[in-house]
């Protein structure tokens, strides 16, 4: 009878080693990531002016934020902005996810390939390229033009998520439905879409918080009555440090952190 070979203790030893080292690696990186966005939490309740010291707990910089006129207006365009621009993402990502699905033409992969580009193209040429553009049209910065903007980098993400829960259909349901009496609009419709719903929710969260976040973009598509918050947290944060800067990013931290839990959670049972 043939020995099989065992595994020398050297060889465990050798494994358990690089498990530890891969372990404290991963989470030196967790650290570094995470550790500003641990200190600027707690320091928005910092009560002390210069914000370089912990002097005691306060709320009146959230206070500050909440009767600041201008923080509010912009959080309203950031609210407006993001809530159109996911709902243009999710028409647009979900269209263009079943016509490459369901029909195969010549240069389905090209366009698929241009679509998919905004997603590693460098922010700061999507937002020179896009001002070029609209002055080349005469089209006058303000919210159409940020919407188009945040819509550009935002809708292939949808499209993606669509993709990925179409390639996990089986394509038995369509065609089930069709010799049942449906229409392709009615399959599409009763069937497909409902399949689809989860991924589809998914990617507008996820298209709502690129957008809610977005600043670079923005700051080159965006006229003064549409500013986003984010622009109004650059502008603060140009003038000097500023306690409210604190508060406003740990509202944003936690609500973009809500948002993409909840994306995540879609995402998972979408599967």
């Amino acid at each position: 009878m043939a020995m099989l070979p065992t595994s020398s203790p050297g060889s465990f030893s050798s494994v358990r080693l690089v498990n530890s080292v891969f372990r404290t690696w991963t989470a030196v990186v967790l650290l570094f990531l995470y550790l500003p966005v641990a200190v600027l939490l707690v320091y928005s309740f910092n009560s002390s002016r210069l914000n370089v010291r912990w002097e005691g707990f306060t709320l009146e910089w959230y206070r500050r934020v909440w009767a600041n006129g201008p923080l509010l207006e912009a959080a309203g365009n950031s609210l407006l902005i993001g809530m159109v621009s996911g709902v243009l993402s999710v028409l647009l990502g979900t269209l263009g996810a079943w016509m490459l699905h369901r029909y195969r033409f010549r240069g389905g992969a090209a366009l698929h390939l241009l679509a998919t580009v905004p997603v590693v193209m460098p922010e700061i040429l999507l937002g020179i390229s896009l001002l070029v553009f609209f002055a080349a049209v005469g089209l006058g910065l303000g919210y159409t033009t940020v919407i188009i903007g945040h819509v550009t980098f935002s809708f292939p993400f949808v499209l993606l998520a669509v993709q990925a829960r179409l390639r996990g259909l089986d394509p038995a349901l369509e065609e089930a439905a069709l010799d049942l009496g449906a229409t392709p609009a009615q399959a599409f419709r009763h069937v497909i879409l409902p399949a689809l719903r989860p991924a589809i929710v998914a990617g507008g969260l996820m298209a709502f918080t690129l957008s809610w976040d977005e600043l670079i973009v923005t700051y080159f598509t965006a006229s003064a009555s549409s500013a986003t918050l984010p622009l109004r947290i650059f502008g603060l944060a140009k003038v000097g440090l500023n306690p409210m800067i604190n508060a406003l990013s740990a509202l944003f931290v936690l609500l973009s952190v809500a948002v993409v839990v909840f994306s995540a959670y879609l995402k998972r049972h979408a599967r």
